[in-house]
């Protein structure tokens, strides 16, 4: 019974680990004003009928600090990248100049910083109900191993780790969001 205890709190905190992964990408996506190669992540184009982000289409750069350059592997894409910026809800133009695409990255507007300081709240707020889940479920999993013979005080305690898991991987979760709000809110 100790090693499935073990086992589920190795699950709980692998799992947590990855929501916790997932919400800093999340994060990452959500541009602050500066032109950062990631913004682009979520972005796709069809390939020779493939689904591909654009950075495997091309090579991203950071230009200056306002400035992304997309050079792409093949000019024949060009069309289809700047297509996929524009209907992106980025909010930017992009520029072809035959060789390369240019995106100029406009500075945020205080209103705008307002609205992705929301969104990166409620994105925390998913991530943090990520988190509570995977205690409830862990929590449950182990109340089920009692009832299959488990000593009470064995899943008590396995219960309490469970809670400092949830506790630690919650005050990451407020970690991340305190930077990305400062990142937003710095002019």
């Amino acid at each position: 019974m100790e090693e499935e205890i073990k086992m589920y709190l190795d699950d709980a905190r692998d799992t947590m680990g990855k929501a916790l992964e997932h919400i800093n990408n999340t994060l990452q996506r959500i541009r602050a004003g500066k032109a950062m190669p990631n913004m682009l992540d979520g972005i796709k184009i069809d390939y020779y009928g493939v689904e591909t982000p654009i950075s495997q289409a091309a090579s991203v750069t950071s230009g200056d600090a306002r400035t992304l350059v997309i050079k792409p592997f093949e000019k024949s894409i060009m069309t289809k990248i700047e297509k996929a910026i524009r209907d992106s809800d980025l909010g930017v133009n992009p520029q072809n100049d035959g060789e390369i695409i240019r995106i100029t990255v406009p500075p945020l507007t205080e209103e705008r910083r307002k609205a992705l300081v929301k969104q990166v709240k409620q994105e925390g707020e998913t991530g943090k109900v990520s988190i509570r889940n995977i205690r409830k479920d862990t929590n449950s999993a182990l109340k089920d191993l009692q009832k299959d013979g488990a000593s009470e005080d064995s899943i008590k305690s396995a219960e309490e780790k469970v809670q400092k898991l949830t506790d630690e991987f919650i005050a990451k979760v407020e970690d991340l969001l305190t930077k990305k709000e400062a990142e937003l809110m710095t002019v």
